[in-house]
């Protein structure tokens, strides 16, 4: 039997100064050309475990580690991430973080100079990455201009365009929209099955990925708790931890029916052994509306109150040292005080640029942009809000204190910031955004998230959920820009879409993230147009067509 590519025997890793273990007596085998899924909660150790396979855990952060861990061939206590850089390329969770060069062609020239390749080598193996991840009309810009969609790109052609034999991805997709993301799960099944490099993957949103694995592993309090077959993965997620299952299966599960989906057309397949309606088949009406949300048309007698933002022939251009873009054309906007709002769009479209003029970040070119009573911001970065070296610095105090305890970080008041996984980070700048305005204080009239869920676990998501809810109904206006559907259609009142700079479709969530085939969940998409957008809904539907066929 050939040598494993990475070889885990009861590896264990703790962070300095922590009082628990990240990494709990691991054993893993990854072999050369398998595709494994990661999956756990936020927290559980999943980044951990990569940036041990890549060489960060133990020589970067430092810590206590102890049993055996090979890779490609080497003792990972004696080899680190310089020694295993050209058989393993890493995407960590803040591509922000990573991308160093200057310009995107720098960037991706960087590590093949590094290797002392060619002139002629460097151009083909950048102009190659390049397409293969549909930037090649970014090559040229600055990389401080990129959106955070274009970054996690430009992080993954660097990771790419030495060709290494395993790469791994932390969130790949979680800041890409929903073409883009899974245009990256495909490119990297093709890189699976035609160049043969082994992809080790770890994802919260395992819709967008699961059904791509050879092989799904869950890690659990830092231990390995499940490693088998994806779809056995989703049942064993059923009845060991719901907040891991996809939300196919989390309906299937709700409605009492097997086996569990890894994918869209699985579930439609098992729909239609059973008989039971799904799409493409005619969309069927939900047999009940759900509750009731409060969105526009109930907002309209709310009208004499100041709008939250009033956004009028908005026009903001960003100059990236060439000449000026235009990122947003002429957007006309108005929030109202208690709305909940999902402002959704390709990478690029400009939707943290909207949120970073609201904010009085950026100065409009033309038009105007108003949050009468002010306006809190957390931008895409959580470092960018991270300037001490202990959690409990960040946000001293009681005041603090009830911050952290309100995002679920109290237990993390001793630790260093950059040790904590990139969901419990985000969860941190969240409360330090919030600290004093709606935490413990006054919330403005307008907060504004930009893509807050990175990192989170279902359940997390929901917290935040039920979080920003209870702003919208202290008063505040809450718009939340994501390529999160699922997140969005169980958070939102009313969806926004750009495109280009533009609105071009404003709407009820659930007429919204219902139809189309990107923009919308993955609940939908099974059942058809107009069924169902949450597992919740879609679980309903199915049992009142089982009920109605007499199964």
């Amino acid at each position: 039997m050939p040598e494993p590519l990475a070889l885990a025997d009861r590896f264990s890793y703790r962070y300095p100064g922590a009082a628990r273990a990240a990494l709990r007596e691991i054993d893993l085998r990854v072999d050369a050309g398998e595709f494994i899924v990661v999956a756990g909660r936020s927290g559980s150790g999943k980044s951990t475990l990569l940036h041990a396979l890549c060489g960060l855990v133990p020589h970067y952060h430092g810590g206590e580690a102890s049993g055996a861990l090979r890779v490609v061939g080497r003792d990972v206590a004696d080899q680190g991430p310089a020694d295993l850089g050209a058989d393993v390329g890493l995407v960590a969770q803040d591509p922000e973080a990573q991308v160093v060069g200057a310009t995107v062609r720098g960037e991706l020239e960087l590590p093949l100079e590094i290797r002392g390749e060619t002139a002629t080598a460097r151009a083909r193996a950048v102009e190659e990455v390049a397409l293969a991840l549909a930037i090649p009309e970014l090559l040229d810009r600055a990389t401080d201009t990129l959106s955070g969609g274009e970054l996690q790109r430009v992080a993954l052609a660097a990771a790419l365009v030495t060709r290494p034999r395993m790469v791994l991805l932390d969130e790949p997709t979680s800041q890409l929209d929903p073409v883009a993301g899974d245009e990256l799960v495909g490119l990297l099944r093709r890189l699976n099955e035609e160049w043969g490099t082994t992809v080790v993957l770890a994802e919260h949103r395992l819709e967008r990925c699961l059904s791509a694995g050879d092989r799904a592993v869950a890690v659990s309090d830092g231990a390995v708790a499940f490693d088998g077959r994806p779809a056995d993965f989703l049942a064993w997620a059923a009845g060991f931890d719901p907040a891991l299952a996809t939300p196919a299966a989390r309906m299937f599960d709700l409605a009492g029916i097997e086996p569990m989906p890894a994918s869209v057309k699985e579930a439609r397949a098992v729909l239609a052994t059973r008989g039971l309606p799904g799409a493409p088949a005619r969309p069927v009406a939900r047999p009940a509306s759900p509750p009731a949300r409060l969105g526009r048309v109930a907002l309209r007698s709310r009208r004499r109150e100041p709008a939250a933002l009033d956004a009028t022939g908005l026009w903001v251009e960003l100059d990236d040292g060439e000449a000026p873009r235009e990122v947003l054309r002429g957007v006309d906007l108005r929030l109202e005080p208690g709305e909940r709002v999902a402002l959704m769009g390709r990478n690029g479209a400009g939707k943290s640029t909207l949120m970073r003029a609201a904010a009085g970040v950026v100065e409009p070119v033309r038009g105007r942009v108003a949050p009468p009573g002010g306006c809190a911001l957390l931008t895409q970065s959580p470092m960018d809000f991270l300037a001490h070296e202990r959690v409990g610095d960040e946000l001293p105090g009681a005041a603090g204190a009830a911050a952290l305890e309100a995002v679920g970080l109290g237990w993390a008041a001793e630790r260093h910031p950059r040790d904590l996984s990139g969901g419990e980070r985000q969860r941190l700048a969240l409360a330090i955004v919030m600290a004093g305005r709606g935490i413990g204080g006054t919330a403005p009239a307008l907060v504004c998230l930009d893509e807050p869920t990175r990192g989170m676990d279902r359940q997390r998501k929901g917290e935040l959920s039920a979080r920003l809810g209870s702003l919208a109904t202290a008063g505040s206006a809450v718009l939340v820009a994501t390529h999160d559907v699922e997140f969005a259609a169980g958070y939102a009142t009313r969806a926004v879409l750009l495109g280009g700079g533009r609105v071009i479709a404003d709407g009820p969530a659930s007429e919204v993230l219902a139809g189309g085939w990107y923009f919308a969940t993955e609940v939908a998409r099974v059942l058809g147009d107009g069924a169902a957008t949450t597992p919740e809904e879609g679980a309903e539907v199915l049992r009142a067509a089982l009920s109605e066929a007499g199964a």
